[in-house]
Formats: structure tokens, C-alpha cells, sequence
């Protein structure tokens, strides 16, 4: 069965960067529904309990009859786990050692990348997500998508380790139409620790 994750955090921790009320709707709302769903999802198609990196990664090999409902909801299940476990109270910061030099390496310095993602998160067109992610090698590699799709869904072959979600209701109630404000602050609550890790795991 798959579980959201458990928030190590409060709903008002990330004020005033992310207010409370769209932090609770968000994860108890939304998130929610996106993991109700793909369980119903699962079940009628016989991959309950799959991995849902591979879900993802095979989606050709799920029945067509939930193929895009798995697609939809099992995206919004894996980024938003993604999404919350890259957050923090009294975070931001520049990220240091392994991926720090990494991000230095690959966008000449922290302030470049911020800029790079930053227009990758504006710039989506409608609903979706801006992605730091990973190949096997430990290339940094940026881009965005649409709906719930992420890299791994999209055939990349690639690993996210970090996502700025920039659905309206990741940041509407606070910011309202002004996308680009949220995603300012968003740096404020990145937890690049967490961000680290996801990076060593992805090209171990």
C-alpha cells in the first residue's frame, strides 16, 4: 500500500515562506486524494504494491484502462513525497560539500542555478513542477513538466531530487496569480541536507 509521507514538520513551520492553511490543504487534501487514488488505482490493475519508481519508469506495462489515472495520481503521489521531504523550517541556504560543487561545477555558481530553475518554475505553462534531477553518472540536470509527470515518467531516466511545485494550490491562498514570488521564497525552505542525500542515493 502506499503511504504519504509523514511530515517532520508542523503546518505552520515554514510560515511565513508557505502559510499553514495551504500547507494542510496541500498534504491532507491533496496529497491525500493523489495516494487514495492510486491505490484504488492499483488494485484494480494489479500492481499494488509495485515500487513506484518502477511503476513509473514502466508505465506501458500497466493496463490501459488505469495506465493514465496511475500516471496521474502515482506522479502526484511520488513528487509530492519528493516535494515535503525537501522542506525544512530554518532552511534555505547554499548547499555544501558533494552537491554544492556539483551545482558550482555544473551552473557556474548556487545564484546561476537559482536563476535557471526559477525560470523553469515560472515558465511552465499552466500546472506542473520545475525539477532538479540526477542521472546515473551525477550529472545535474534541470527541467520542467507538466501535470503530475516528472522525469522518471517521462522516460528521462533520470532521478529528481529536488521539485518546486508550481500548481496553483502549492501557492495560491498566500501568493494568489504571483507565481514567481512563491517560487523566490521557495529557497527559503529548501532543506539542501535532505536534497544530498537524495543525490548520493540516486547515483550510488
Amino acid at each position: 500500500m502506499y503511504e504519504q509521507i509523514k511530515l517532520p514538520y508542523g503546518y505552520d513551520a515554514l510560515e511565513p515562506y508557505i502559510d499553514a492553511l495551504t500547507m494542510e490543504t496541500h498534504y491532507s487534501k491533496h496529497h491525500a486524494t493523489y495516494t487514495k487514488q492510486l491505490n484504488t488505482l492499483a488494485e484494480q490493475a494489479g500492481v499494488a504494491g509495485k515500487d513506484i519508481v518502477d511503476l513509473l519508469a514502466h508505465l506501458d506495462s500497466v493496463p490501459e484502462a488505469q495506465r493514465t489515472g496511475i500516471r496521474n495520481n502515482g506522479g502526484g503521489f511520488y513528487n509530492h513525497n519528493l516535494y515535503f521531504s525537501t522542506m525544512a523550517p530554518n532552511a534555505g541556504g547554499e548547499p555544501d560539500g558533494v552537491l554544492g560543487e556539483k551545482i558550482t561545477a555544473t551552473f557556474g555558481d548556487y545564484a546561476t542555478f537559482c536563476e535557471k530553475i526559477s525560470a523553469l518554475a515560472t515558465g511552465q505553462f499552466g500546472s506542473g513542477w520545475a525539477w532538479l534531477s540526477t542521472n546515473k553518472s551525477g550529472d545535474l540536470i534541470l527541467s520542467n513538466s507538466p501535470n503530475q509527470d516528472n522525469p522518471i515518467s517521462q522516460g528521462t531516466g533520470n532521478t529528481p531530487i529536488l521539485g518546486i511545485d508550481v500548481w496553483e494550490h502549492a501557492y495560491y491562498l498566500k501568493y494568489k496569480n504571483v507565481r514567481a514570488d512563491y517560487v523566490k521564497n521557495f529557497f527559503n525552505v529548501i532543506n539542501w541536507k535532505a536534497v544530498a542525500d537524495n543525490y548520493a542515493a540516486a547515483i550510488k
